[in-house]
Formats: structure tokens, sequence, C-alpha cells
């Protein structure tokens, strides 16, 4: 690499994909499209649940978090990437993207917190579901999302703000679809060292804790379920996390296929490729996992668009 640099760049060039001009229309509707199905079935997920009081519980609180989240997740990339399918440019400000990376870090912290509160509030349910109530009250709930978003907003801050640090060199060009913090980090003329050790580390703590936290609590729950004597118990047991689990799944699986591909394959484009499997896809599944398999969010909704017909 080049090693002139300078400390003032006016911005970066996101790569994306494909250097065939051909795609461009296919990828710009296949990823508005996809964009368009996530925020409308996040968006209705949170109007399901804000305008059913039966709902009104610490389950579906969070999930109303979590879907407000995934709209934010999808909104801080996709947007950016389809304005510049659309102008033909590869562009994007030296704040435009360090304020993307920042954000990015932020929801995808607050996705894996999210997931693993959820996690506990199952673990209570089962285990515990005569003091359910008592436990999962409403400061609980509230100082759980809370301590989420402090952890997701020192995390992302912290990330952002040693990056904001390094002189970077002439050669600005991210081959990825959005500014994603390992490959900002390659640009940089100085030494990194210090930065992937504290991304190791962080991404170590901030990963694997909520990692350990959701899998200590589904084993709590399986032993749980185990000692059900009925099988229709344990079926309604299961039933009532089955949905989470899934989500928790295509969450973590996703984002580790990400990394192991990269690595297996060393190409960025591959990476970049990858990276659509937990940054769009992902979020989009979200909604119909728990749409689908859940009883009281299609009565809610059902009994919304009743309610807005007779209305008019």
């Amino acid at each position: 690499m080049d090693p002139e640099n300078d400390t003032s760049i006016s911005g970066f060039l996101l790569l994306r994909f494909s250097e065939e001009p051909e795609l461009e229309p296919l990828l710009l509707g296949l990823f508005l499209s996809m964009y368009l199905i996530t925020v409308f079935g996040n968006f209705l997920i949170i109007l399901a649940v804000s305008s059913d009081s039966h709902l009104h519980t610490p389950m579906y609180f969070f999930l109303c978090n979590l879907s407000f989240v995934d709209i934010c997740f999808t909104s801080t990339t996709i947007p950016k990437m389809l304005l510049n399918i659309q102008t033909q440019s590869k562009a994007i400000t030296y704040a435009g993207c360090i304020s993307q990376m920042y954000f990015f870090l932020l929801f995808v912290g607050m996705d894996d917190f999210l997931l693993t509160v959820m996690a506990y509030d199952r673990y209570v349910a089962i285990c515990h579901p005569l003091n359910y109530t008592v436990i999962m009250n409403t400061r609980l709930c509230g100082l759980l999302v809370l301590v989420s978003w402090i952890l997701s907003v020192l995390y992302s801050l912290l990330q952002s703000l040693m990056v904001l640090g390094l002189p970077f060199c002439d050669n600005l060009e991210i081959p990825h679809f959005f500014c994603e913090l390992s490959q900002i980090l390659q640009l940089a003329c100085s030494d990194t060292f210090i930065n992937d050790i504290v991304i190791y580390f962080l991404s170590g703590l901030l990963g694997g804790g909520p990692l350990a936290g959701i899998l200590y609590s589904y084993s709590k729950i399986v032993s749980s379920i185990h000692g059900i004597s009925s099988a229709q118990g344990k079926y309604k047991a299961f039933s009532t996390c089955a949905s989470h689990l899934s989500i928790v799944s295509l969450f973590y699986c996703t984002g580790l296929g990400v990394y192991l591909s990269s690595a297996a394959t060393q190409s960025s484009h591959s990476g970049a490729a990858a990276s659509v499997m937990y940054t769009v896809v992902t979020p989009m599944l979200n909604p119909f996992v728990y749409s689908l398999r859940n009883k009281d969010i299609k009565r809610a909704l059902k009994r919304f668009f009743v309610m807005s017909t007779e209305g008019q």
C-alpha cells in the first residue's frame, strides 16, 4: 500500500458486489424489495403490539424493541447502497462512512443484547411461571432495555473514536456495500494492532457473553421442559420459545457464516455477499417467524385491520 497518507480525506469508495453494469438494475430491484419487506414487516409487529392491550407483556415489549432495532439496522446500510446504485456512484463521505459504521455497530449490539434479554424472559416464564409477573416487572424490563442501549452505544462509540484517530492511505476503496469496521482498518496507513486487539476483545466479550447467557437460559429451559410429565405440556412450553430460538439461530449462524466464509475464501467480495445474510435477510425474516408462528400477533393484526376498515 502506498505509504503516503492523508488524515483529512474527503471520503471512501464502496465497491459493492459486482462491477458489471447490467446487474445493477437487478440488484436495485432485489434490495429495494427486501428493504421494503423488512420495514413493512417489522412495522406491522410494532403496530400489532402497540394497538392490542393483550400484547402489553414483557415478551412482546422486547419483540417490539427488536423490530424497531431491525428497521434501524437495515436503514443504516441499504438506503445508501440503493442510492449509489441508482446514481451510478460509489462514493461515501468520510463523515458518512464513520456514521454508518457507528450505527451499524450500535444496532448489531442491540440485536445481540435484546436476543439475550428475550432468552432470559423465556427462562423466567418457563422455569419460574408462578413468579413471572413479579420478576419480569415493568421496571426490570425497562432497565434491561436501557442497559442494552448504554452498552451498545459505548461499544460503537469506542470503536468509532479509535478509527477517527487513524491516518488513511491514498487507496480508499472498500470492497463492501457498507463501511464495515474491519474493511476500514485495512485501509489505514498506521499500525492497527491496538484496534485489532480491542475488536477481538470486545467482540468476544459482547458477542460471547450474550451467547453464553442464551445458552445457559436454554439449558435451564430444556431441563425444565424435560421434567414436565405430559406431552401436551412439553409442547406448549417449547412453543413459547420456538420463534425466539429460530431468530437466535438465524442471527448467530448467519453472522458466524459470514466470518467463516470470508476467512476460508479470502475474498472480500465473497464476504460482502455473505454479509447480506445477517444485514438484510435475517431482519427481513424476523417478522415472518414471529407472525406465522404466533396466533396472538395474527389476531392483533386482524383486529387492527378490521377496526381500520370499519372506521373508514
